[in-house]
């Protein structure tokens, strides 16, 4: 019992690593995804197929090749990124493709109608995406946005890879340091379902706040 209250220090470290940088790469990959679903019907085919491309590539490439792609081989383009900074991006861009498809389906449950009232009131067509469409298609998301912040956050297991801190890497020093596999990998998984059971509320909680604003 004593050698595990000197390892919560350890496991508070890498509870915050995890949580942030978790949560700065979901919100590039929500940023991104919108950007990316905006872009996917564009009328310019290079820029549609280049967004393709990236949806295509997150969907079929490991979290883990994206990490070594720009950790390991950032540095021979001249890309030198700290672990912490790899974990943030590679979270975010490889975040980035569902978020895009879940947004995308997002915007085509939205009438066609809606966009064409904003033009014949003289709205742009970025401003019927701003104020008409977007805000809609978000209110028709919560759900497989909240399932897919917590795939990211499982994920983030994986970011042990690049040397950062996180849960699974202090779990891995203490077991090293201790000859323990059981206490320090169980109670890694105990933190990972708290953290998993509080995006979930807070998804439940963001859907009946957005019910009731639609109503």
């Amino acid at each position: 019992m004593t050698g595990f209250i000197n390892d919560v220090p350890l496991y508070l470290a890498g509870l915050s690593t995890t949580i942030t940088v978790s949560f700065c790469g979901m919100v590039i990959a929500i940023t991104l995804g919108v950007v990316l679903a905006a872009a996917l019907p564009s009328r310019f085919r290079p820029l549609s197929l280049a967004v393709r491309a990236h949806v295509e590539f997150a969907r079929v490439a490991p979290l883990a090749l994206v990490l070594f792609l720009l950790y390991y081989g950032g540095p021979q383009f001249g890309l030198l990124l700290s672990p912490y900074v790899a974990g943030i991006v590679g979270l975010g861009v490889y975040g980035a493709g569902p978020f895009a498809e879940i947004f995308r389906a997002g915007l085509n449950a939205v009438p066609k109608g809606e966009r064409e009232a904003g033009e014949m009131l003289g709205l742009s067509q970025q401003q019927c995406f701003l104020y008409i469409e977007l805000p809609q298609a978000l209110r028709l998301t919560p759900p497989p946005c909240v399932g897919q912040a917590i795939a990211l956050l499982k994920e983030s297991a994986v970011l042990s890879v690049i040397t950062l801190g996180e849960l699974t890497k202090v779990a891995g020093t203490i077991s090293s340091i201790t000859f323990a596999v059981v206490t320090p990998y169980l109670t890694i998984a105990l933190l990972y379902w708290a953290l998993v059971e509080l995006l979930s509320r807070l998804g439940r909680a963001l859907e009946r706040r957005l019910a009731v604003k639609g109503s």
